[in-house]
C-alpha cells in the first residue's frame, strides 16, 4: 500500500480545494491518504508544522509520495532533506518572498537556511513542479526557478489560478492521473 501526504499552504486547511477529492479517489484505489491539518497563520511556522508532522513520520517510507500546494512544497522539500521517497508533486510552489507583507511574513521561516538540493534529488528522484501561467500570488518565474533548483522541466498548466477553488479546483484529474504513475 501506498502512503500518501497531502499538504496544505499557508491560511489553509485539509478540507479546502481539491483536497477532499484527491484523497477520496486515491483512497479507491488502495492508498492510505494523510492531510494533516498544520497551524496558519496563527502560529505558522517551519518548526511548529515540523512538529505536527512527527506524529506522522511512521508512516513515511520509500514507497511514500507527497503532494503539496503553496507553501507547502517548501515544507516538504525540508522533509525531503530527511525523507526517500517515491515521487513529489509540488503544486503552486516557490521559493522565497512573494512581495506580499503579511504572507512573506509567515512563510519566512521556510526560506531562513538553505535547502540541501543535493540531498533532496537522491531522496526522491521522481519530483514534479506544477505550476499555472496566470497565478495571482505565485509569479511564473518562482515555478521557473522552483523546477531549476531540483532540475526538472516544470509542468505548466494554462489558467489554472493558484489552483485553488476560487479558481475553479475543487478536482484535479491532470495530477490524479500523474499520481496513478507511481501506484503500479
Amino acid at each position: 500500500m501506498t502512503n500518501v501526504f497531502i499538504i496544505h499552504g499557508a491560511f489553509g486547511h485539509p478540507q479546502e480545494n481539491w483536497f477532499p477529492w484527491l484523497k477520496k479517489e486515491l483512497e479507491k484505489v488502495g492508498c492510505k491518504v494523510f492531510v494533516p491539518k498544520f497551524p496558519t497563520p496563527e502560529g505558522q511556522s517551519l518548526e511548529n508544522w515540523l512538529n505536527v508532522f512527527k506524529d506522522y513520520e511512521k508512516y513515511v517510507d520509500e514507497n511514500t509520495i507527497f503532494v503539496a500546494h503553496s507553501i507547502g512544497p517548501s515544507f516538504v522539500l525540508h522533509l525531503l532533506e530527511k525523507y526517500k521517497t517515491k515521487a513529489t508533486f509540488l503544486i503552486a510552489g516557490f521559493l522565497g518572498a512573494l512581495g506580499f507583507a503579511e504572507v512573506d511574513k509567515i512563510n519566512s521561516t521556510f526560506f531562513e537556511k538553505p535547502f540541501d538540493w543535493k540531498k533532496i534529488k537522491e531522496n526522491c528522484k521522481n519530483i514534479f513542479v506544477i505550476g499555472s501561467d496566470n497565478d495571482p500570488y505565485i509569479p511564473l518565474e518562482k515555478t521557473y526557478e522552483l523546477a531549476e533548483k531540483l532540475n526538472v522541466k516544470p509542468i505548466i498548466i494554462h489558467g489554472a489560478g493558484h489552483f485553488n477553488e476560487k479558481a475553479g479546483y475543487t478536482k484535479f484529474p491532470f495530477l490524479l492521473e500523474k499520481i496513478k504513475e507511481f501506484l503500479k
